[in-house]
């Protein structure tokens, strides 16, 4: 990346961890901190030999890495069941009466189910699959509400080596019938319905409608009964999920599978509109999910984890299921919105549980903010002890008012860098060890070597932006797109040979931190200087009015690109162009005369990803004054898009 790449973003508040956390963290200096990350980088065998060696695995690994770039083999020749690591060991060690999984519907029907009762029950499904005919190897399809036997079946899977593929089960049909094809499942595993703000999402229909073609390999769909409404029920091909059950027993032998056993594929966007299969295996995956739960999230084991993501996302998969069950604690699944029945509902689970740990995205946190506070004091948070933050930057702001409003200026905030690709986390604070800054996700984590280059492959200055990249493999990585190596080397390792081009724009400043300014793809490009969306963002939502923002370019004939910005005010707030003229100038002096918005515009929500990113190519396209183009089938409300093509021209130019 050019060198007048500009970060514009200074930000000078610093965040220190309490005397009485680090007393009780399980890293707890920063001397320690560097010392492993060393170790880690240097002499890798010793470092994994003992951290990956507190797992258990049926027979020991040979070699640890085999790196024939940009393919990695992690832990050779051995041998592990993710799923033993995740339930069995726990019990064996005499913790089976354990709570594992608190559940939350959205409705109010709670569930707990202990570490012994986890182990029955993924067991059991782990024969209904095989009494379908499912083996090692197989691909099974998983579309289901945020429900418990969602992770049943994702661990049974495991359990007999069939590689599971989740689809979020706020996807549509076409989504499905897209995944069934790329993967080449021979068998789905969903339920009637799920609940979702108030509504039941009709999960087996949209299964239904996505095989009706007879394209797909699929043989069996085994449907679990959640809402009870009417649904088609093919004779042959479709089974309760109850009645298979109760055909089978709770006696199902974790067999070892080679360390690079494919575990899963997720399914990510890709530029180009046709969804990545992203491939990860067993060992190495669950060796980076435990190691970091364990150290980032500080977890002991009176702890109650609360990831408030979906399963259908790497977050769920990592953080909801692998992570803290291979750590033996006890986490919070939820099914419902943070709306609903209240805006109080996230509030009243933590109080409810006395949740210690909360790991939730930003988008979230925009939308408490624009909510108000006055749904968050009414309840206690004072269990709470460390906060997490994932999914894209944190902008500054939000870090404060999360860091105040729900923490209560007492816990640490770990703000994580990571993708679906990477399958752990890879920059984090440490909570006992790290001073925090609002919006940088601070330092790498162990194993991970990252850095941030110029297109020439230089690392640059300190505060000078460039591309973030990770310099050496880690055992959680991606190891190949399904079906496509080709598309795999070229998308990221093409552009530095054997480094990882992680797609995001990036600095560090003089402490060595990591900011994340957005995606290389959202670069604003405006009289020959390249500005990060994220900066441009974080100024706006530093403004009192403002909830949320989404900055973008339009062509434009004299300065390249124009910065058009989308806004969404928080409650009382009116939109106004007296509003829009001092949010121009609030950027101007926040940033410079450079990044000054061209537009305003006033949205009452954005359009988003069902995980909650905003969507900027459709943003691109409003601003340009195009017609919304390209894959819209992520989309969690066309409504947004429709209502911002309405009010094109209304705005303040």
């Amino acid at each position: 990346m050019s060198s007048d790449f500009k970060s514009v973003l200074h930000e000078t508040r610093v965040f220190p961890p309490s005397e009485e956390f680090k007393a009780k963290a399980r890293i707890s200096s920063m001397e320690e901190y560097k010392r492993l990350h060393e170790e880690s980088l240097n002499s890798p065998e010793t470092f994994w030999g003992r951290e990956a060696g507190e797992l258990k695995w049926q027979q020991p690994w040979t070699q640890l890495l085999d790196w024939k770039p940009p393919f990695a083999k992690w832990f050779v020749g051995a041998k592990v069941n993710v799923a033993e690591n995740c339930v069995d060991r726990h019990v064996e060690a005499g913790r089976g009466d354990k709570v594992a999984i608190l559940w939350e519907g959205e409705p109010g029907d709670t569930r707990s189910i202990t570490y012994s009762q986890l182990k029955d029950e993924v067991c059991k499904f782990a024969n209904v699959l095989k009494a379908q005919g499912i083996k090692a190897g197989d691909r099974v399809l998983i579309y289901m509400p945020m429900v418990p036997e969602a992770a049943v079946a994702m661990l049974a899977c495991a359990r007999i080596g069939a590689v599971h593929s989740v689809v979020f089960g706020g996807f549509s049909s076409e989504s499905i019938k897209d995944r069934l094809h790329d993967s080449g499942a021979i068998a789905v595993v969903t339920a009637d319905g799920g609940y979702r703000r108030g509504k039941v999402v009709p999960l087996k229909a949209n299964v239904d409608t996505a095989l009706s073609g007879g394209e797909s390999k699929v043989e069996k769909v085994i449907v679990l009964k959640r809402t009870g409404q009417d649904i088609a029920m093919q004779a042959g091909r479709d089974v309760w999920w109850h009645a298979a059950e109760a055909e089978v027993d709770a006696n199902c032998p974790a067999e070892g599978f080679d360390s690079e056993h494919p575990l899963f594929i997720l399914y990510t966007s890709g530029s180009t509109g046709k969804p990545k299969g992203i491939l990860h295996t067993s060992g190495g995956y669950l060796a980076g999910t435990y190691l970091t739960s364990k150290y980032i999230f500080d977890m002991r084991d009176d702890d109650v984890y609360w990831c408030t993501a979906d399963v259908g996302w790497i977050t769920g998969h990592s953080y909801i299921v692998y992570g803290p069950l291979a750590n033996g604690v006890t986490a919070l699944m939820y099914e419902g919105a943070p709306d609903t029945p209240h805006f109080g509902r996230f509030w009243e689970i933590v109080e409810k549980y006395k949740v210690t740990i909360l790991y939730t995205a930003p988008t979230a946190i925009r939308a408490f903010i624009k909510w108000g506070d006055e749904h968050v004091t009414k309840y206690d948070l004072s269990s709470l002890r460390l906060l997490g933050s994932v999914g894209e930057p944190i902008n500054p702001e939000a870090w404060m008012w999360y860091h105040q409003v729900i923490g209560g200026g007492r816990c640490p905030i770990v703000d994580t860098w990571w993708q679906t690709e990477t399958g752990a986390i890879m920059i984090t604070p440490l909570p006992g060890v790290t001073p925090t800054k609002p919006g940088t996700a601070t330092l790498p984590f162990f194993g991970v070597d990252a850095a941030v280059l110029d297109d020439d492959g230089k690392e640059v200055g300190p505060n000078e932006g460039g591309k973030l990249v990770i310099r050496k493999p880690w055992p959680s990585m991606l190891r190949t797109i399904y079906g496509d190596a080709e598309r795999y080397e070229q998308t990221y390792w093409g552009t530095y040979p054997g480094i990882y081009l992680a797609g995001d724009s990036s600095r560090r400043d003089e402490d060595g931190y990591f900011w994340i300014m957005g995606r290389i793809d959202d670069v604003l490009n405006v009289s020959g200087h390249r500005l990060g969306t994220a900066e441009v963002e974080s100024a706006l939502v530093s403004h009192a009015s403002v909830a949320e923002a989404a900055a973008v370019g339009r062509p434009d004939e004299i300065k390249g690109q124009a910065v058009v910005v989308f806004v969404t005010l928080k409650a009382g707030v009116e939109a106004n162009d007296g509003l829009a003229n001092e949010l121009k100038k609030h950027v101007g002096n926040v940033i410079g005369a450079i990044a000054r918005p061209d537009d305003v515009r006033f949205a009452n929500v954005l359009p988003k990803t069902r995980s909650g990113k905003i969507i900027r190519r459709l943003l691109k396209e409003v601003a340009a004054g195009g017609q919304v183009k390209g894959d819209t089938t992520t989309l969690e409300d066309f409504g947004a898009v429709a209502a911002l093509m309405q009010s094109q021209g209304k705005d303040e130019e």
